[in-house]
């Protein structure tokens, strides 16, 4: 299984809805908070070229942002992704 990468904040709430949806598929993930770290903020705006959050990482996939991964998990795309 890759590694799964969310950038993310407290108050997020589709940063809420990817971490379940990644756990309830039993994914472990790692979490960087940018909400209290601004280093690691513009380094998910450089290397995404994105300012919202979540942004998420399947290996080195760039997958998007929670509506992005609902969709692959909706076209039957994601499990494939992951691994699963």
């Amino acid at each position: 299984m890759p590694d799964v990468t969310l950038y993310s904040t407290a108050i997020c709430p589709y940063c809420v809805r990817a971490k379940h949806l990644l756990s309830r598929k039993g994914v472990e993930f790692h979490e960087i908070r940018v909400d209290h770290d601004h280093d690691q903020m513009l380094h998910m705006v450089e290397i995404t070229r994105r300012h919202t959050v979540p942004q998420i990482f399947i290996g080195d996939l760039h997958v998007g942002g929670f509506d992005d991964l609902a969709r692959l998990d909706a076209r039957g795309e994601l499990d494939p992704l992951l691994g699963i």
